[in-house]
């Protein structure tokens, strides 16, 4: 499911971009397996804060275009997709707010183009090194990241018994419908897959640089898909000003199980900006 906004071509593909609000920009980032549905409760609430806020559905996701074939989610591409989406808006620099695969895609932006972010804010992933070095708990949560290289059997597996396995791995959480009725269109789970396909290998075999920018991390103390040591640890790989806070009795989707919290703490830290 996601927010209608407007289509904007970028790459060659059509995004539907949500766009709202005048000021400062923020650009919130979804991850696997939603859309920008899913900061709905962030965005009139940032709106109200003074920002515009722009969020869009990344390729292969809500609204958005999803083309096929792995080779089409490399992380360039992805990379790419957010600054042409920037440069179509006019955006120089911005706040940028990434969630689980967004959170992922929001480091590498801030390590390939720090002239364009302003603050970051990673939200249940941390720096892909840290992710890497996460130790053998965070190896047993991301099972089912290798579990999808697993190309037609991961999507017959997803799929099969009415979806049970997707409402296993989500502890049957109430956004589990939405995303249900979002990848039962015709390729898109091997869409979304192909996110883990494309850059898994990247992410744990590649050596990836530090950040130069203020970055903010919060992980929610029910995740089940991510530790919160590879959070911590990001402040390593981070050699600017880093800020960590945990969310009580959230699960891995804070944006919903815990709007409140995650709101006054992204306010407040935006309004911090250039007061280090």
């Amino acid at each position: 499911m996601s927010i209608k906004g407007q289509d904007i071509m970028v790459n060659g593909l059509r995004f539907n971009v949500v766009v709202q609000g005048e000021g400062p920009d923020v650009i919130l980032l979804h991850g696997f397996p939603d859309s920008a549905y899913v900061w709905r409760k962030q965005i009139p609430v940032l709106v109200q804060a003074g920002y515009r806020v722009i969020a869009p559905d990344l390729r292969g996701f809500g609204d958005s275009e999803a083309p096929m074939g792995k080779k089409n989610y490399t992380l360039d591409k992805l990379i790419n997709d957010v600054i042409g989406i920037m440069d179509y808006l006019g955006v120089k620099r911005a706040h940028v707010i990434g969630h689980d695969w967004g959170a992922f895609l929001g480091w590498f932006i801030a390590i390939e183009y720090p002239e364009r972010i302003e603050r970051y804010i990673a939200l249940s992933v941390g720096h892909p090194s840290s992710f890497k070095r996460g130790g053998f708990e965070q190896k047993i949560r991301s099972w089912y990241m290798y579990a999808f290289h697993l190309r037609g059997i991961a999507e017959l597996m997803t799929r099969a018994f009415n979806w049970q396995l997707t409402r296993l791995l989500s502890q049957n959480h109430p956004e589990t419908s939405h995303w249900i009725v979002d990848m039962a269109r015709p390729g898109r789970l091997t869409a979304a897959m192909n996110w883990y396909r494309a850059n898994l290998k990247r992410i744990l075999f590649r050596k990836t640089r530090n950040v130069k920018l203020p970055v903010f991390g919060i992980w929610s103390d029910r995740d089940i898909y991510l530790s919160e040591r590879q959070m911590r640890m990001s402040k390593l790989y981070v050699d600017s000003f880093w800020r960590y806070e945990r969310i009580e009795n959230s699960s891995h989707w804070m944006q919903l199980d815990a709007s409140k919290c995650l709101n006054k703490l992204l306010i407040e830290y935006l309004k911090q900006s250039g007061k280090e």
